[in-house]
C-alpha cells in the first residue's frame, strides 16, 4: 500500500504571526491610533501661545479619515488617543507645583469625553451630510466636558484657540459653541472634499449631493465668519473710561508665593502708588479706574486693619476707585472676593467669585485625594465658598463685570455680567502657581474671544503677568511681560447694545446638541436597519 503526501495532514499550513498578511492586520490597526494621536497633537500646536490656529483644519480632517466607516468600539478607541495626544500636551501646567500625578488624572479622565465622541463620529460617518453630525457630535461633548464632573472643566474648548483665527466673529453670533462648531466643521468638509476628490478620480464618478455638502462645510462657517464681521464694534456707545491695570509681581514663582502675602499686597500698593506718581508728574494719564489682580490682598482687610491702611492708602494716593482681590473670611466661610475701594469711603461693594476651581479652590473627594496625594490637601487646607450673584461694580459711572481667573473658561459666567449690565469686563487672575507655562496664554485667548462674543473692553489684570488691555474685537492694545512690576493705563469704550450671542445664551449650544442626538439616532437606526436586511 502506498501512502500519498496528501494523506497525512491534508490542511493548509497557517500562517505564521511574520506572514505578510499578519504584518498587513498590524499596520491596520497602528497607523490610524498613530494618526488619530497625532492629530491631536496636531490640534493642540494650534492653540496660544502660538497662532497656528488653522492647523485645526487639517487636524479634524485628518480625525474624520481614521473614523469615518468604523465600528463604534474602533472609534470609541481612537477617540481616546485623539484626546490624549490633544489633553496631555494642553494641561501638562496643572502638574507644575503638585506633579505628573494630578496631570495625568486630569486628562485621563477628560479624555473619556472625546473618546465617547469619537465613537458617535462613527456612527454618523456614513449619513448623509455627515461632517454637520459629526460636528455637532463635538460640541455636544465640549457641552457636557464644561458641567461634568465637578461642575464642569472647559478648558480646551475648540473656540478658545481660535483667538487669532478668521472665524473669530462668529463668536457674536453664537458664542464658543458656534465658533467651535464652525471650526470643526470646516475641518470635516475639508476631508469629504478631499475624499470625493479622490474617489472621482478613481472611478470616474461624482456623487453630486455629497459633493455639495462638502463644499457648503467649508464655504458655509467661513461666509458666515465674515458676515459676522459686522457684529463686532469697537465703537463706544456709552461714552469712555481710563481705566489702569495693576501688576504688582510676586516674590517668588510656584506655590510658595501664598506664603508671601504681605508682600504681594505691597507690591501692588507699591506699584499703583507708583502710577500715581506718574500721573502727578504729568508722564501718565489719570485713571478713572484701577483694576487689581486676584489675590493681590491675600491678607483680609475687613479682618487686618494693617491691610486695610495699605489698601486705603493706595487707593487715595491715586484717586480713583480700586477693585482689589482679596481673600476673605465671612460668617465662617472662605471667599475669593473682589472689594470696591472707594479713595474716600473705604469698601463698598464686593463680589464672591461664583465658579471656583476644584482641587484649587476647594477639594472634593477629599479623604480620598489625601490619602492619594497629601500636597492637595495641604494646599486646599479650607474650601472656598461659592457665591450666588453676578458681580457688576459701579466703578466712575462705568458697569465694571467681574470674571474672576477660572470663570473665564464658562459661558454662563461671562454672559451673567453682560446681562447685569457690565459695559465693560475684567478678569482679574492670578497664574502664578503655574510660573512660566502656557496656561497664561491660553486663558488671555479666553479673554480676547470673551471680547468679542460680548462686544467689550476687557481687562486681565494678573499678579505676575501677562496682564492685558483687550478690545471689542480682540486685539490686545497693551500687555505686560511675566513677573515683572507693570502697569497698563489705557482709554477704552463702554458699551451697552447686546450681541446675538448675548441675548441668545445657551440656546445654540442646545440646538446643536439636538442635532448631534438626531443625528446620532439617524444612525443607529440606519444601522440596525441594515444589520437586519442582512439577516434576513
Amino acid at each position: 500500500m502506498t501512502v500519498t503526501a496528501t494523506s497525512v495532514g491534508a490542511s493548509d499550513p497557517k500562517p505564521s504571526p511574520t506572514t505578510p498578511s499578519a504584518g498587513r492586520k498590524w499596520r491596520a490597526r497602528l497607523v490610524p491610533a498613530g494618526a488619530a494621536a497625532l492629530a491631536g497633537l496636531l490640534l493642540y500646536v494650534s492653540f496660544p501661545p502660538r497662532t497656528l490656529w488653522w492647523l485645526a483644519l487639517p487636524a479634524f480632517a485628518v480625525l474624520g479619515r481614521v473614523l469615518r466607516g468604523r465600528s463604534w468600539k474602533a472609534g470609541l478607541g481612537l477617540g481616546y488617543l485623539f484626546g490624549l495626544g490633544f489633553l496631555l500636551p494642553l494641561l501638562v501646567w496643572t502638574g507644575v507645583e503638585v506633579g505628573p500625578g494630578p496631570w495625568i488624572a486630569l486628562v485621563v479622565i477628560e479624555a473619556v469625553f472625546v473618546a465617547l465622541v469619537g465613537a458617535g463620529i462613527t456612527v454618523v460617518s456614513r449619513l448623509p451630510g455627515w461632517p454637520v453630525w459629526a460636528a455637532a457630535l463635538w460640541i455636544a461633548g465640549e457641552a457636557a466636558r464644561a458641567r461634568v464632573p465637578f461642575s464642569g472643566f472647559p478648558w480646551g474648548k475648540i473656540a478658545f484657540g481660535q483667538a487669532d483665527g478668521v472665524f473669530l466673529p462668529l463668536a457674536a453670533l453664537g458664542g464658543t459653541p458656534v465658533l467651535g462648531f464652525a471650526v470643526v466643521l470646516c475641518g470635516f468638509g475639508l476631508y469629504e472634499l478631499v475624499r470625493l476628490a479622490l474617489r472621482a478620480r478613481r472611478t470616474g464618478t461624482l456623487h453630486r449631493a455629497a459633493a455639495v455638502a462638502g463644499v457648503l462645510s467649508v464655504a458655509v462657517p467661513v461666509a458666515g465668519a465674515f458676515a459676522a464681521r459686522t457684529l463686532v464694534s469697537d465703537e463706544a456707545e456709552s461714552g469712555t473710561v481710563t481705566v489702569a491695570v495693576i501688576q504688582g509681581n510676586v516674590p517668588r514663582l510656584g506655590l510658595d508665593f501664598n506664603s508671601q502675602r504681605r508682600a504681594v499686597l505691597d507690591h501692588h500698593a507699591r506699584e499703583t502708588e507708583r502710577l500715581a506718581a506718574e500721573v502727578a508728574a504729568g508722564r501718565a494719564e489719570r485713571p478713572d479706574i484701577v483694576l487689581w489682580p486676584e489675590n493681590s490682598s491675600d491678607i483680609d482687610p475687613f479682618a487686618n486693619a494693617d491691610a486695610r491702611e495699605v489698601i486705603d492708602r493706595a487707593a487715595k494716593a491715586v484717586g480713583a476707585p480700586v477693585s482689589v482681590g482679596a481673600v476673605v473670611s465671612r460668617d465662617g466661610r472662605l471667599l475669593n472676593e473682589q472689594v470696591l475701594w472707594d479713595p474716600a469711603k473705604g469698601p463698598v461693594d464686593t463680589y464672591d467669585k461664583r465658579q471656583i476651581q476644584p482641587f484649587g479652590e476647594y477639594l472634593p473627594l477629599r479623604s480620598l485625594v489625601g490619602a492619594i496625594n497629601e500636597t492637595w490637601t495641604s494646599m486646599v487646607r479650607q474650601d472656598f465658598s461659592r457665591g450666588s450673584e453676578p458681580g457688576v461694580f459701579e466703578m466712575s459711572g462705568a458697569g465694571v463685570g467681574l470674571v474672576t481667573c477660572y470663570e473665564a473658561a464658562f459661558d454662563w459666567a461671562v454672559r451673567d455680567t453682560v446681562t447685569a449690565g457690565a459695559q465693560l469686563i475684567s478678569v482679574p487672575s492670578n497664574n502664578a502657581t503655574f510660573g512660566r507655562s502656557e496656561m497664561t496664554y491660553q486663558q488671555l485667548a479666553m479673554s480676547r474671544v470673551r471680547a468679542v462674543e460680548h462686544s467689550r473692553a476687557v481687562t486681565v489684570p494678573v499678579t505676575s503677568g501677562v496682564s492685558a488691555v483687550i478690545m471689542p474685537d480682540g486685539t490686545i492694545t497693551q500687555k505686560t511681560g511675566m513677573f515683572v512690576a507693570d502697569s497698563l493705563v489705557q482709554e477704552v469704550p463702554l458699551r451697552t447694545s447686546q450681541t446675538p450671542a448675548t441675548r441668545l445664551g445657551t440656546l445654540p449650544e442646545a440646538v446643536l446638541v439636538l442635532v448631534a442626538a438626531g443625528g446620532l439616532g439617524w444612525g443607529v437606526a440606519t444601522r440596525l436597519r441594515v444589520r437586519r436586511a442582512g439577516g434576513q
